[in-house]
C-alpha cells in the first residue's frame, strides 16, 4: 500500500486560515450562522475551525453543532458489518439561519446529501452552503459542490484521501493511499 502526503500539518494551519477568513467575509458576526460538522470526521475541522474564529479572529457567540447522517444514508442497508451511529448535538433551531455543513473529504456527494435529510429535523434553514477540507471532484455521484474548499484532489478510484488530525491522530496530515491491488 503506498502513501504519499498531500497536505502537511503547516499546510493545513494555512488553509484553515484561508477558510476562516472565508467564512468572516461571507457571514461577518455569525449571529445568523450555524457550524454543522458532519459526524464522525467532520467534527475536527469544525472544531478546529471554531477555535480559530474564536481565537484568532475574536468572534464570539459562535453556534456549533454535530450531526449523525448515519441512519440517513442510502446505502446503510448495504453494508456487510453493522454501522457505528455517533451522536448528534444540535441544541438549537436551525429555522431561518445560515447553516454551514463541515466535512473533511468530498467524495461522492451522498453524506451531504444525508445531511440535507437530517437537518430538516431541526428547522427549516434559510441557506445551506458546504465546507470541506479536501473536495475529490472527479468523483460525485450527486450534483454537489462546496462553497468552501480547502484543497481539489484528482484521485484514481482505487485511491483513498486520509485526513488525520491532531485530536484523533495525533499529527495533522492528509495523505493519497493507493490500495495497489497487484
Amino acid at each position: 500500500m503506498a502513501k504519499k502526503t498531500l497536505l502537511n500539518e503547516k499546510e493545513i494551519h494555512i488553509i484553515l486560515h484561508r477558510l476562516a477568513c472565508q467564512l468572516i467575509e461571507n457571514h461577518q458576526d455569525f449571529s445568523d450562522t450555524i457550524l454543522i460538522g458532519i459526524q464522525p470526521r467532520g467534527i475536527y475541522l469544525a472544531n478546529r475551525l471554531v477555535q480559530l474564529l474564536q481565537e484568532e479572529y475574536g468572534i464570539k457567540n459562535i453556534q456549533m453543532g454535530k450531526l449523525d447522517i448515519t441512519f440517513y444514508r442510502d446505502d446503510f442497508r448495504r453494508r456487510n458489518e453493522p454501522l457505528q451511529a455517533s451522536k448528534t448535538e444540535i441544541n438549537f433551531v436551525v429555522d431561518s439561519k445560515n447553516v454551514v455543513f463541515i466535512d473533511d473529504v468530498l467524495f461522492s456527494g451522498r453524506s451531504i446529501r444525508a445531511a440535507l435529510t437530517a437537518i430538516q429535523a431541526f428547522g427549516r434553514p434559510n441557506n445551506i452552503e458546504l465546507l470541506v477540507l479536501i473536495d475529490r471532484r472527479f468523483s460525485r455521484h450527486l450534483p454537489i459542490q462546496p462553497d468552501y474548499l480547502g484543497r481539489q484532489v484528482d484521485v484514481i478510484k482505487d485511491e483513498q484521501v486520509k485526513v488525520g488530525w491532531k485530536e484523533n491522530d495525533k499529527k495533522d496530515v492528509v495523505y493519497i493511499i493507493n490500495s495497489d491491488k497487484n
